[in-house]
């Protein structure tokens, strides 16, 4: 009789495969982009700080970018399925030790976007409250009301989650439609002007915020390759939801941005944006459809920040999962539920660090929009930014090493252009960092944040050096998704379902 325990199911390292179709990927990757959030906030914020009227053309421009991005971004998918997507694409092609450090700065970016959003949240639903029930509450007690939700739903079917997310964002990408069409109606003077479309427009002293305020506006896009486990047929899926969220977001933002500068008109948008921020939206719905749309819109803001949070917190879930199912991380965080398939302890841990900053700021008096929302939002995006960078780089080199049958264009034209054009996008990132932090030169985080996030990379560089040498066979399987329980031994795989 053997009395060895005996090896884990696979499928305690599983997420629940065959749940979500493209559509589904579709909502959590536009989600993530908050795009009412985008259109009220980052777009008159380009045209404020910047003083060019050429945000239209940004957003088009940074779509092609990363549509060029995705050509190898999804083609390495293809051979590459694995729930945390840049830990494994940088651990395939630039090595594993720039593979675990990836992952350090995935989880420190997307808990800096996700929690920051709890400050937003809190921020636009306190008014609404007041108008409607005349009572004036904290911020923090609206935060903790989307924190449960979003908790509760982290628990459940993915699917569910996608279908969550389909109502809210249907609602939302509805009122960016008809308060552009009704911007677009109701044009200055009685003329739609297309002067904002004009490429030349995008040139001058501000064109690296505006790409850089741009760029930032996508940060989520890339998610469709986290849920490659859990799609039906993954091959076709990821792919055809990267490139219709590039397309929707793209054309989303452009023509939002363009109908805005129809109702303000082009010599006056800039002047507006900075005399109302994000209210110049809604001020606008007013005027022209009534109060009633405005408010709806409003609301709707709320709803768009929510699922934004739905969608990053599954994203990091998985990527807690991914890296507890390989034992980068304790092998505890490699479980999943055997009723829904969802990555319980990613979800739970991920829930405790945005309950834990609700609280901080609500006791620290902090303030949530500035401190929480726009400094951390940013943070992330930054975050984000250089792993695309570093992934565009990592699908060249996988290509090069196994061609796995891709042709020439997508195994390294397009990831060798795209490498560059990231790269220029990330440089002018980080010279207008100050800008979209909105902080004085003197401000010490344009460069404290860069330096934080390179001190986390550095950390899992180091960690994934002493897997190395303490646990080798836990290194050799890095990056492998789903296939490392082939080559994990019992010792090495503890995970089980809750």
């Amino acid at each position: 009789m053997n009395d060895r325990p005996a090896r884990p199911s696979p499928v305690s390292q599983a997420l629940a495969s065959d749940r979500l179709g493209a559509s589904a990927v579709v909502f959590f990757v536009i989600s993530a982009a908050t795009p009412l959030t985008v259109v009220a906030g980052v777009v008159t914020t380009g045209y404020a700080t910047t003083a060019l009227i050429g945000i239209p053309v940004a957003f088009v421009v940074i779509a092609l970018v990363l549509a060029l991005f995705s050509v190898g971004y999804v083609a390495m998918a293809r051979h590459v399925a694995i729930a945390g997507a840049f830990y494994g694409f940088i651990s395939r092609g630039l090595g594993k030790p720039f593979g675990v450090g990836a992952a350090w700065i995935a989880l420190l970016s997307y808990n800096l976007l996700q929690v920051g959003l709890y400050g937003a949240a809190g921020v636009a639903a306190a008014p609404l409250f007041r108008e409607w029930f005349g009572t004036d509450l904290p911020w923090w007690l609206f935060a903790l009301a989307a924190w449960v939700l979003v908790a509760a739903l982290g628990l459940q079917h993915v699917d569910v989650n996608g279908k969550v997310l389909a109502v809210l964002l249907a609602a939302e990408v509805a009122v960016i439609a008809v308060y552009s069409v009704s911007n677009v109606a109701n044009p200055a003077g009685g003329e739609v002007s297309f002067a904002t479309l004009a490429p030349a427009e995008l040139f001058g002293p501000g064109a690296g915020a505006i790409l850089a305020l741009a760029v930032l506006g996508f940060v989520g896009f890339e998610s469709s390759v986290v849920f490659s486990e859990e799609v039906r047929n993954p091959r076709r899926t990821v792919a055809v939801a990267t490139y219709v969220s590039l397309a929707a977001i793209g054309g989303l933002y452009a023509f939002a941005s363009w109908a805005m500068s129809v109702a303000t008109g082009p010599d006056r948008i800039v002047g507006q944006s900075q005399a109302q921020s994000s209210e110049l939206l809604f001020s606008l719905a007013d005027s022209q459809l009534g109060h009633g749309m405005a408010t709806a819109g409003r609301v709707l803001f709320v709803t768009s920040i929510l699922a934004a949070m739905i969608s990053f917190h599954n994203t990091i879930a998985r990527y807690t999962f991914a890296l507890g199912r390989e034992g980068v991380l304790p092998a505890a965080l490699g479980r999943t539920s055997p009723r829904t398939g969802s990555p319980v302890a990613g979800s739970m841990i991920q829930s405790g660090v945005g309950l834990a900053v609700i609280g901080l700021f609500a006791l620290a008096g902090w303030d949530p929009l500035v401190h929480l929302f726009f400094w951390g939002g940013n943070s992330g995006g930054l975050g984000v930014l250089v792993l695309i960078v570093a992934t565009s780089f990592s699908v060249v080199l996988f290509f090069a090493r196994q061609p796995s049958g891709e042709n020439l264009w997508r195994r390294l034209i397009a990831p060798a252009l795209a490498s560059l054009a990231v790269l220029v996008v990330l440089v002018l990132v980080l010279a207008n960092f100050g800008t979209l932090l909105g902080v004085p030169p003197e401000s010490p985080l344009p460069w404290l944040v860069p330096v934080i996030h390179g001190l986390v990379g550095l950390a899992g560089v180091l960690w994934a050096l002493v897997l190395r040498i303490r646990r080798p066979q836990v290194y050799s399987a890095i990056g492998l998704g789903a296939k490392n329980k082939a080559l994990a031994g019992p010792e090495d795989y503890r995970g089980t379902h809750l």
